[in-house]
């Protein structure tokens, strides 16, 4: 099964992704993972797309594409696999495309985790980090803690980080709508698409993707 999933940002999906993935039994290729391997491991790709980011720029389509297509040829990823973040635009899209088809190869279905604008914002926007362990998180309406700006588990103070607040959760909104939702219309065209209704339990949205695949 070869699978790519989409959707904004805080739509749940590294956490969709890995039940899914480990579900069918396949690896879960993230666009950070792919980054932070190729980097730690110094390989050539990861050298150039260190460059580019300790420049402040955005790293080429080329490279993230030649990434994902060393992963995706390694043992593990021979009965298919699942991809988070990438696409992340058409044109990597047409090239995830063209990789398959050079190895006979075709897209099983792509799923779209489809959750409304605002839910996102109150989602992103009300989680709250403890300083003194990052891994302890709440947030201010699913998961409160007991005393408001206090860390249930170690008493540390909480706070919103700043890639958390409104203006750059929709920031990175208007980002998705202008450079990934295109990618939706792409595969829509190509019959691939199905849309999951991402809010409920994730156990909830995991089994409405699970049934929703092909057969």
């Amino acid at each position: 099964m070869r699978i790519v999933l989409v959707g904004p940002p805080g739509a749940g999906k590294g956490t969709q992704a890995a039940f899914l993935a480990k579900n069918l039994s396949i690896p879960h290729i993230s666009t950070g993972d792919l980054f932070r391997a190729n980097i730690s491991q110094g390989t050539e790709l990861g050298k150039q797309a260190k460059a580019y980011m300790d420049a402040g720029d955005l790293v080429p389509d080329e490279v993230t594409i030649g990434m994902a297509k060393d992963r995706m040829a390694q043992p593990d990823a021979a009965r298919g696999f699942l991809l988070d973040g990438f696409p992340r635009n058409v044109s990597q899209a047409e090239a995830l495309d063209e990789m398959l088809k050079a190895e006979g190869m075709k897209l099983d279905a792509v799923l779209d985790l489809e959750v409304e604008e605002d839910e996102v914002v109150k989602r992103i926007a009300g989680r709250r980090c403890c300083r003194n362990d990052s891994s302890h998180v709440f947030h201010v309406a699913y998961a409160p803690p007991k005393t408001e700006g206090v860390c249930d588990l170690c008493g540390g103070e909480l706070y919103q980080r700043g890639d958390d607040s409104e203006d750059t959760v929709r920031n990175r909104l208007e980002v998705y709508h202008t450079q990934t939702e295109p990618i939706i219309d792409y595969y829509k065209g190509q019959g691939l698409l199905v849309t999951i209704p991402a809010l409920g339990e994730v156990a909830d949205v995991t089994k409405r993707a699970m049934d929703a695949l092909p057969k």
